[in-house]
């Protein structure tokens, strides 16, 4: 997209100003590009919007006209989205951290099926991400984590715009001195307390069943939509407007005994509270898959107050998706941001079928009017999106020391003297990835100039990283390709690692595989899936306790959903198809009929597995 620079932040004026250990200011901070690597838009939306009604004016030409979801350290995109157009872009911003460690977000995954039962720990975070979120939810880096993203978010926000921040007992008169720090303490509009009655009960103290929504405005004018937000009267309100003045205006007496003060019925209800008593939908939990999920109607009360649509919406914390699903509903526009894979697929299923959804009603009701009702709905802002990836993550890890425990593990002999390969495995070569991303065609270009710098080295290379995106498969098979024969040079093979923190080992990773049929007959394509198998599914299903032997009947339980491309460009995954079970008692179809794009085409059929690893398969037909 653009080239890294430094962007300057404002420095926060605000008071009381709250002192930690390590606290220094953010006067700027590097933004990098980002890559462009999925787009979901089955209408051919992005193209026709700007016709349609003018929402777009303030949108930066570098993006498509649709809902951003950017994979990366919130940090590292923030600073991304200052540098390409968006400061002051944004109306409303929802964000709910981690509240105490960064295992609020593992995730456990159910298989597929009417009859399957078998459930397992998802991944959590990567080991970068562990660390990162391990050593800052334990100490004072927790402030600093959070100091600079909110630096960050205020200037992405409008003049007229307001940030609610979700949090809980353990973090909420901390993060409401910062808040204070950075917004000013005059710009706090409520301490919002979310009551949920669920849950276990205790005997040694109060139950904790509520969380705190701290809302701040920007500045002193900002957007609040008080009738979108009114509770009905009830009929026992309703009966103290007893009485009528000469215009036929209904009104009480508040104070009958001394002065008359007279009260109108002028809404069809009252202004909502700061208390609300919102349950939590635990079939949603389970149906989504995260713990720590908010209901859509905490989001809703806060989307309608403080943003129209429209607006465009943020969640740098996006987890399962909520705040940009809710934002999608009620027309707005929306980015959303996290730096765990797991959430960005969880929230790219949920938009796609949020989408469906909508382009259906609109083909069996017509267009709804753009207005912000109850029983009429606003038209969809976007009904497209695409998927970003910003790599140089700000992860703050100890890499030479993960480096260690994963050559320790695999067999590795470190080099100190190379100044870029770190060691050698048998005879072969052994370049270590940087755990804090997964390898990428930009690591293996290195590799190709480091070993164009040395035209004598004829050994193998072997690579070694935390996972891997797909564009890597591509690279090396092209590479290997023309290194063929008893006397090849220089063929590179991987080592995937991943870190399981339940069992506490490293492991050498076993990609899943698929058995894919894909031919054309006349105008169409035709996706048959005959078989899949994913053996990190097996392993842990053999390993999880109480499991004796694990047997899959079907190979789509261990498939949460299926995406086709019918015409593969080699660089950005146009998705034309999407198979997403809307519950996971159902199953993908597996069989599959596209229209058929005229000439040769590359079709690449996507399969995720339930615990969010990818697979392509490609085929030119």
């Amino acid at each position: 997209m653009t080239e890294k620079k430094p962007i300057k932040i404002t420095p926060a004026k605000g008071r009381p100003m709250l002192t930690w250990v390590g606290k220094r200011p953010l006067a700027q901070v590097t933004a990098f590009p980002a890559q462009h690597i999925e787009t979901f838009d089955p209408s051919g939306h992005a193209a026709r919007r700007a016709t349609k009604r003018d929402l777009w004016a303030d949108w930066p030409d570098r993006y498509p006209r649709g809902g951003l979801l950017f994979h990366g350290d919130n940090k590292e995109v923030l600073a991304h989205l200052l540098a390409n157009g968006f400061r002051g872009k944004v109306k409303l911003i929802y964000i709910d951290p981690p509240f105490d460690s960064g295992a609020d977000y593992v995730r456990r995954v159910r298989l597929r099926g009417a009859t399957g039962s078998a459930q397992i720990e998802g991944e959590g975070y990567t080991l970068g991400e562990q660390i990162q979120y391990e050593d800052i939810w334990a100490n004072d880096n927790y402030l600093q984590f959070m100091y600079e993203r909110l630096l960050l978010l205020k200037e992405l926000l409008a003049e007229d715009g307001s940030v609610y921040l979700h949090a809980d007992y353990r973090k909420d008169h901390l993060l409401r001195c910062v808040m204070d720090e950075v917004f000013g303490h005059d710009r706090l509009r409520n301490e919002i307390v979310w009551f949920y009655p669920r849950g276990g009960d205790s005997e040694r103290q109060f139950n904790r069943k509520h969380d705190t929504i701290l809302f701040y405005s920007k500045g002193d004018d900002w957007t609040f939509n008080y009738d979108a937000v009114l509770i009905p009267y009830t009929e026992e309100q309703l009966a103290r407007f007893d009485q009528q003045d000469e215009h036929g205006r209904f009104y009480w007496n508040v104070n009958p005994r001394g002065e008359r003060t007279k009260t109108y019925l002028r809404k069809p209800g009252v202004g909502e509270y700061d208390v609300w008593t919102i349950g939590i939908d635990a079939t949603q939990i389970q149906q989504i898959g995260y713990p720590t999920l908010k209901p859509e109607k905490v989001l809703e009360r806060i989307i309608r107050a403080s943003s129209s649509p429209g607006d465009l919406v943020l969640d740098c914390f996006i987890g399962s998706g909520t705040t940009a699903a809710v934002a999608q509903k009620l027309g707005r526009r929306w980015i959303g941001c996290d730096i765990n894979k797991g959430a960005i697929q969880t929230t790219a299923k949920r938009l796609q079928t949020i989408i469906q959804e909508q382009i259906a009603a609109h083909n069996n009701n017509g267009q709804n009017k753009l207005v912000d009702t109850e029983d009429a709905p606003p038209e969809p802002a976007q009904l497209s999106f695409t998927v970003w990836r910003v790599n140089d993550y700000d992860l703050q890890i100890q890499h030479n020391e993960a480096v260690n425990l994963a050559c320790e593990h695999i067999g590795i002999q470190r080099t100190r003297t190379d100044p870029f390969l770190d060691g050698v495995l048998g005879r072969n070569l052994v370049k270590i990835i940087p755990f804090n991303h997964p390898l990428s065609p930009l690591d293996l270009d290195g590799i190709r100039r480091e070993l164009d710098a040395r035209p004598e080295e004829d050994r193998n290379i072997t690579v070694v990283s935390l996972g891997k995106e797909l564009a890597a498969d591509a690279w090396i098979e092209d590479w290997n390709r023309l290194r063929k024969g008893t006397n090849a040079v220089n063929r590179i093979e991987v080592i995937e690692l991943r870190t399981d923190p339940r069992y506490g080992k490293f492991f050498e990773h076993k990609p899943a595989s698929a058995k894919v049929k894909i031919t054309r007959k006349g105008g169409q394509i035709q996706v048959e899936i005959e078989d899949f198998v994913s053996p990190t599914i097996i392993e842990r299903l053999a390993q999880q306790e109480g499991v004796l032997k694990a047997q899959i009947e079907d190979w789509r339980a261990m498939v949460d959903c299926v995406m086709i491309d019918p015409a593969y460009n080699g660089e950005v995954f146009n998705v034309a198809l999407s198979d997403v079970p809307a519950r996971k008692e159902d199953l993908v179809k597996g069989s599959y009929s596209l229209p058929a794009a005229e000439g040769p085409t590359t079709v690449v059929v996507r399969i995720i597995d339930m615990l969010g690893e990818e697979i392509l398969v490609t085929e030119q037909v």
